[in-house]
């Protein structure tokens, strides 16, 4: 206000383009998004505010940004971990989509091709982090994820981690990499045909994508399961797939900080 912008930059990952939905939000300023990171915010209309130990999310068209920069160059400064756990956010925003509050075939079929693409990708900058083409699918892949993800709403998965990363301040990207295939093992089932089509779009199951990858599936950070369980459930969607308790929460959280097989306590 002071400077009398008229345009806000935003250069970096998803926290950065984050603030700049923020100010977008409460002045109407245009964002220009060069992404760094395989976040995804730049191509939604989804803004995020943490206060309290509580995370609030809405939808709002100022905050979608009127042009994107793409450019893998600007991802080679991203260590090899970051950008493993950037890349599974980004699968995260695809296998939401499956099953989300507004999933149609269309945006579906957009988490199918994100998914294909991002598994490409992390596998190859996972074997050479300076691999350009593995940047450049799985930036593809992450912006097929956050168009899908935008369509179809906020499914199990990112309400649960948006719960966490509000109340116990968690890294993003880690908590989104270790709770996905915990969620999908639990909904899997009761979503047949979405799991098939993630598992044909992966190439195989989950957990052997994050093994070739280095991916880990292990929470850290939450000190109380039953607590943290308790302040998910009610943001928990109607729609999910399969009904969700407070027990079932427990259970799946408690899995993920032993670092369980997801497939195994799953069908438990």
């Amino acid at each position: 206000t002071e400077s009398g912008a008229d345009l806000l930059v935003s250069v970096g990952g998803g926290s950065t383009t984050g603030l700049a939905k923020a100010i977008a939000l409460t002045t109407g300023l245009p964002i220009v998004a060069v992404p760094t990171t395989y976040a995804g915010s730049e191509a939604t209309n989804v803004w995020g505010l943490t206060e309290a130990a509580r995370k609030t999310t809405g939808v709002d068209e100022r905050v979608l940004p009127v042009t994107v920069i793409y450019d893998a160059d600007l991802t080679a400064s991203l260590p090899l971990e970051l950008s493993i756990a950037s890349g599974c956010n980004a699968l995260a925003h695809c296998v939401d989509s499956m099953w989300a509050p507004r999933a149609d075939p269309i945006n579906q079929a957009l988490a199918a091709e994100g998914i294909r693409a991002l598994s490409r990708g992390l596998r190859l900058i996972s074997k050479d982090i300076a691999d350009v083409q593995g940047r450049e699918q799985t930036l593809y892949g992450a912006y097929l994820a956050a168009v899908a993800f935008a369509s179809a709403g906020s499914g199990l998965h990112h309400k649960i981690c948006h719960v966490l990363g509000g109340a116990y301040d968690l890294p993003h990207a880690l908590t989104h990499t270790a709770i996905l295939p915990h969620v999908l093992a639990f909904n899997g089932p009761a979503a047949p045909d979405a799991a098939t089509r993630i598992t044909e779009a992966l190439g195989g199951d989950l957990i052997a994508l994050y093994d070739d990858i280095g991916a880990s599936s292990v929470l850290r950070g939450v000190p109380d399961v039953r607590e943290a369980a308790r302040l998910v459930l009610p943001s928990v969607p109607p729609s999910n797939p399969r009904p969700v308790t407070e027990d079932d929460l427990a259970t799946l959280l408690a899995a993920a900080q032993a670092g369980m097989n997801p497939t195994e306590w799953s069908r438990a």
